[in-house]
């Protein structure tokens, strides 16, 4: 039992590895009963497009090849 609070205990104390922080945009959005921060991280768009674009390149040259007659 002591040894696990030991363990629990030095795992608090550690501190995350963070390489380099990430630079975020952040929008906060303020009615009367809601409150919301969004976060928006400029490499976003640069992700999304290296994720999306094999794939929607792809599916372009499919349906030209079958569009071509």
């Amino acid at each position: 039992m002591n040894q696990r609070k030991d363990t629990y205990r030095a795992a608090l104390q550690r501190v995350p590895d963070v390489a380099a922080p990430r630079h975020t945009k952040i929008t906060q959005l303020h009615t009367r009963y809601v409150r919301v921060t969004i976060e928006f991280d400029p490499a976003f768009p640069r992700d999304l497009t290296r994720w999306v674009g094999p794939p929607v390149s792809a599916l372009l040259r499919a349906g030209a090849a079958v569009l071509r007659p």
